[in-house]
């Protein structure tokens, strides 16, 4: 099947379906900016009724963890920007190797935070769970690490989602049909775990970086 066989009806041109495409992707992506914004509002309003408690929380997290994860998302960004370029450029292997890459890295983030909520609930930090600190603080840490939990598995969700995508994409990598429709995928799938991983710089300053100077 050509590629401009699989054109919609009401689409004159591929370009025009590859726009729309990305439209979509970015009409999707401005609803989960206003998710996450929601969430770090709430942060930042919790925050300011209770500065201290907040503080001893944000030491209380793994930063080496969270730095070394990080790094391993800012490089699955970059391995998916070049994957994109190798599709433009029509290098299939190059395009496979590098999403599952980026599949690799994004898998060990996962592995990481796995292991970071063990730590977490073997140190009695677990809301609902297991939760055992106490002092005039206990409220607002425990405050915290809701927040803490509800973002960081809200993103680990689409962490999962993500590496699916990319899954798929890196499998179709060596496809002989429709060249175009699929370099115009991979793009919003880019764009998808791109965001995904600025999402994290974001949790990132919120929950390791507090607390540490002081």
């Amino acid at each position: 099947m050509s590629d401009s066989q699989d054109i919609a009806e009401h689409l004159a041109t591929s370009a025009q379906r590859d726009e729309v495409l990305e439209l979509g992707m970015w009409t999707f992506l401005s609803t989960e900016v206003l998710l996450f914004g929601g969430l770090i509002l709430s942060y930042f309003v919790y925050r300011h009724a209770d500065p201290q408690a907040f503080l001893a929380a944000g030491r209380e997290t793994r930063i080496v963890i969270g730095t070394v994860n990080t790094a391993l998302l800012l490089t699955s960004s970059f391995c998916v920007a070049a994957a994109l370029q190798a599709a433009e450029q029509g290098a299939r292997r190059a395009t496979r190797t590098l999403l599952g890459i980026a599949i690799l890295l994004g898998l060990g983030f996962l592995g990481l935070k796995g292991v970071e909520y063990l730590g977490e609930y073997r140190e009695h930090l677990v809301p609902g769970v297991n939760f055992a600190r106490t002092g005039q603080d206990a409220h607002g840490i425990e405050l915290f690490f809701i927040f803490y939990f509800i973002a960081t598995l809200l993103h680990g969700v689409h962490v999962v989602a993500g590496i699916g995508v990319l899954a798929v994409f890196a499998a179709m990598a060596t496809a002989t049909t429709a060249r175009s429709r699929y370099i115009a995928g991979l793009r919003t799938a880019a764009l998808y775990w791109h965001f995904v991983d600025l999402v994290w710089i974001f949790l990132f300053a919120l929950i390791y970086l507090p607390g540490r100077n002081s």
